[in-house]
């Protein structure tokens, strides 16, 4: 039996597009490791991110550190979902770099909901209070500024979600 070439998968998307479902719902059916980017930065940042600055200071001194260890499994031949936002030309850049010191296939799923879905969803999170950070439609609609959707030229394998997740 020939051994499955291991997948990185990445997420694009708004804020309550629905990237954390998808990315669950892969990891259960490819039996894929899971890494949640939000329960590690509210487990080792929490009270230290209140702004958009300190999301982007502490999310870089967590890729620092996740960079190699996924690469590590990608090499081991285990499939990563990355449950990280690859919603910027920098965060996919972060990403790239990783599958350069890989073997793995790469699927980059887009989710692009209207902005009025994610925002009714969004209200839907933060009225539960499960999720680790709750998001002000304020919030939704500054870091929405800095959402640019990969290009085929960029070279992952875009994998387009109609439906919603």
């Amino acid at each position: 039996m020939e051994a499955k070439t291991p997948t990185l998968h990445m997420f694009c998307g708004k804020i309550a597009a629905g990237k954390s479902t998808l990315a669950a719902n892969l990891a259960q059916t490819e039996g894929a490791i899971l890494i949640k980017e939000d329960d590690w930065l509210a487990s080792l940042f929490g009270e230290d991110m209140t702004t958009a600055k300190d999301y982007m200071r502490c999310a870089s001194k967590l890729r620092h550190v996740l960079g190699p260890h996924i690469t590590d499994l990608l090499n081991k031949g285990l499939s990563v979902v990355l449950d990280f936002q690859a919603n910027t030309v920098e965060s996919r850049t972060w990403m790239r770099h990783i599958l350069e010191s890989s073997d793995a296939g790469n699927q980059l799923h887009v989710l692009m909901p209207p902005d009025e879905v994610c925002l009714t969803r969004l209200r839907a999170r933060n009225a539960t209070g499960e999720h680790p950070f709750t998001v002000t439609d304020a919030q939704f609609h500054q870091i929405s500024k800095h959402f640019v959707p990969p290009t085929e030229d960029e070279g992952f394998n875009l994998i387009v979600h109609d439906q919603a997740f």
